[in-house]
């Protein structure tokens, strides 16, 4: 009764002014309760559609017809039965096989911590993120990557998206952001929709170019040293200094250092971060747990420098922190007893494994002599170079036939290069091992068939 009577209103079936029956008429003529009546009309006067007048009963409202347009159905822009292509192998994904996490390990500390952390899981937790979770990060940081940084200097979020947001609300719009190229075209558009401009650094052999910084005229430089994404390359510590002192050059120049896949480094020790040798507070630190235990979980964290944490209590404290506390006092629980360390090093040898089979594989195909495989030591990715005259165009088209989906390094750059033709990024994360053989003799058909 109260949808159709509102919807009368609206239409102007119902005009202002007039008389709405009695409730116990019109419940007598609809063969229903006086109580029912009562309650809608009760609803459309509370609401404003109808207005009482004592002991003479119920009028319409003088209601605009135009400020009600009758709801229309949403266009749909994709079909609901459409569904992402069924590939082969995805070259691209990084999401990690079910098997690979500790569901069993998981759901003990989530029970431990539901049994044992009652009071604490239902207070609210400011923008840091709760203290357990911010100390274990802490500790292992200062074992795994030789940071010493204390938990006030540790804010968590729901993802590194929200981090890069948190940063441009902090720092400010006036900045202008320098990206390598090529890069992660996403982070430029998290930065854009944020209001901050972004220009674009080319890469040498060691890195982030600083003749191409100081000629952008950049305040902030968004940098992955540790394992560049696409290419690989690991920044070495004279590039390191390098950057530092362009940060030193001016006041208000800051240096976002994304720890991209630095857990995945398969010879030798991990390279030290830029925050642990910056001495000026001119380094904000990244990183997430998407990698190491699931994409799905969204829980990453940045560091800050000391000097940047009072500002940054005074202008973003009032935040609440955007990742649930039963999330983060699990794992919390689940690093500092030990599990994250094991599952790392399980994780580790996993994805070894795989790796060593995916370029023993290469090395033994029909690809051997007509391709290279360029920056494989670190990280859940690397490049392939093709020798092929097709195109890169032909050569996606080839892929899709044979069911693989791969991505080119001349897609992560600003405008077009001629020199990453031929070149793909091969991320191994979400490939099964027992699948490896055949997706390399599909791609031996794609890139050597005549036809």
């Amino acid at each position: 009764m109260y949808h159709c009577l509102r919807e009368d209103i609206q239409c102007g079936k119902l005009r202002s002014g007039e008389r709405l029956p009695s409730k116990r008429t019109f419940a007598t003529h609809l063969g229903i309760s006086t109580i029912t009546v009562e309650k809608a009309y009760g609803q459309l006067l509370t609401e404003g559609y109808i207005y009482s007048r004592p002991k003479r009963g119920y009028y319409v409202s003088d209601i605009t017809t135009r400020a009600f347009p009758r709801p229309r159905s949403v266009r749909k822009t994709v079909r609901e039965t459409e569904k992402t292509p069924a590939w082969f192998a995805d070259f691209t994904s990084n999401q990690i096989q079910t098997d690979m996490f500790p569901f069993a390990t998981w759901t003990k500390v989530l029970r431990d911590t539901l049994a044992d952390e009652q009071s604490h899981l239902m207070e609210p937790v400011p923008v840091w993120g709760c203290l357990a979770l911010r100390q274990a990060v802490s500790t292992h940081l200062q074992h795994f990557r030789g940071m010493y940084a204390s938990p006030a200097q540790i804010v968590i979020g729901a993802g590194t998206e929200y981090l890069y947001s948190l940063i441009v609300r902090f720092l400010g719009t006036k900045h202008i952001v320098c990206l390598e190229d090529p890069g992660y075209a996403k982070v430029r558009r998290i930065y854009e929709s944020n209001g901050m401009s972004c220009r674009y650094a080319p890469l040498d052999e060691n890195g982030i170019s600083i003749d191409a910084l100081r000629k952008l005229h950049g305040s902030i430089t968004h940098i992955s040293p540790s394992h560049h994404f696409p290419t690989g390359r690991v920044m070495p510590i004279a590039r390191r200094y390098e950057l530092l002192g362009w940060a030193n050059e001016t006041e208000g120049r800051y240096i976002i250092e994304d720890d991209y896949d630095s857990e995945f480094r398969f010879t030798g020790k991990p390279v030290p971060t830029l925050f642990s040798i910056d001495a000026g507070g001119k380094v904000i630190y990244m990183n997430t747990f998407s990698k190491t235990l699931t994409p799905t979980i969204r829980i990453s964290y940045m560091v800050l420098p000391p000097e940047l944490v009072q500002p940054f209590q005074e202008s973003l404290g009032f935040l609440s922190c955007t990742v649930s506390n039963f999330e983060q006092y699990t794992l919390a629980r689940f690093i500092s007893q030990g599990y994250f360390e094991k599952h790392l090093n399980r994780m580790r040898t996993y994805y070894r494994k795989k790796r060593d089979l995916l370029i023993r594989t290469l090395k033994n195909s029909a690809l051997a002599g007509k391709s290279d495989i360029i920056e494989q030591s670190a990280g859940l990715h690397f490049l392939l170079r093709l020798h092929t005259i097709l195109d890169d165009a032909c050569l996606k088209d080839r892929f899709q036939e044979q069911g693989l989906y791969l991505t080119g390094l001349s897609e992560y750059y600003h405008e077009p290069r001629p020199d990453a033709a031929h070149t793909y990024l091969i991320n191994y994360s979400s490939l099964e091992s027992k699948k490896i053989p055949e997706a390399i003799e599909r791609l031996c058909q794609a890139v050597l068939s005549k036809s």
